[in-house]
């Protein structure tokens, strides 16, 4: 929150990343649209996306209602451009900030403010014409602190909440699945031998890369959504499982063991 009177103490809340799946159902007069974009039957577009924060402390420049710089973002899980899919982004901040709706018309969908305490932001996001005329809306709670609140804080190491969302648009028209087909932040469905997909105007090809978050600043502290990196914490997980297995058998085994010593001595 900015540097103004509240009550209320910093909620502090889980900062592990969260995953979730998105499907976009159509709006109500997408049958009228039919008419005027061709839809490809049976098909899906997946765009990842990941949105948080990250929040410095300011060490010797903090006050009681300045403590923390902090930006909040909605990227492409690759840190690829999202303005080929996304239109305009729109930040609800708490109602005590100044202009307490921030809309951000291009990317990087981002925006960086100051304050002191922990709340929730709504996030919209609108996508292009051709994608869909119903906006996403999502859901971030704002971390400042860490989750070791006995900790001491630090100005070089911030906090940093994200959450990995792959959001599905069924049956994309053929004007975007064109636009998309080979952009690295999209993921499309391989289309039937001989189909013909309309041109992609080129300001489209030229803008590509605008939005790219790849040299951002902040783009030590984003959290990696590879599915390499997924791979390897599954298979460090069932390394897990099975040690814990391993272990549980030879209890297992020692306790049958005993039993049957006691058995036995019961017999004589």
């Amino acid at each position: 929150m900015p540097p103004k009177n509240e009550a209320e103490q910093p909620d502090i809340s889980g900062s592990m990343p969260k995953s979730q799946r998105t499907k976009m159902s159509k709006s109500s007069d997408d049958n009228e649209k039919k008419s005027l974009a061709k839809k490809l039957k049976d098909a899906e577009i997946c765009v990842p996306i990941v949105y948080g924060n990250v929040a410095f402390w300011l060490g010797k420049k903090a006050s009681e209602y300045q403590s923390h710089k902090w930006t909040v973002y909605v990227r492409g899980a690759t840190n690829e451009d999202l303005g080929v899919v996304i239109k305009r982004a729109v930040f609800q901040l708490h109602s005590s900030f100044n202009n307490p709706t921030r809309i951000v018309d291009s990317p990087p969908f981002e925006l960086s403010e100051s304050g002191w305490g922990e709340f929730e932001i709504a996030i919209t996001l609108h996508f292009h014409s051709d994608v869909t005329d119903k906006p996403l809306h999502l859901y971030h709670h704002l971390k400042l602190y860490p989750e070791d609140e006995a900790g001491p804080l630090s100005t070089k190491k911030p906090v940093v909440v994200e959450s990995y969302d792959e959001i599905v648009f069924s049956e994309p028209s053929e004007a975007f699945f064109a636009r998309v087909q080979n952009h690295p932040a999209v993921i499309v469905p391989r289309l039937p031998a001989g189909f013909t997909l309309p041109p992609v105007p080129v300001e489209d090809i030229e803008n590509r890369k605008r939005g790219d978050t790849k040299d951002h600043p902040l783009n030590q502290c984003f959290t990696s959504f590879s599915e390499a990196d997924e791979l390897l914490k599954l298979a460090a997980a069932r390394q897990q499982v099975q040690a814990h297995i391993a272990r549980l058998r030879r209890q297992l085994s020692l306790i049958d063991g005993q039993h049957q010593h006691m058995k036995a001595a019961s017999d004589m």
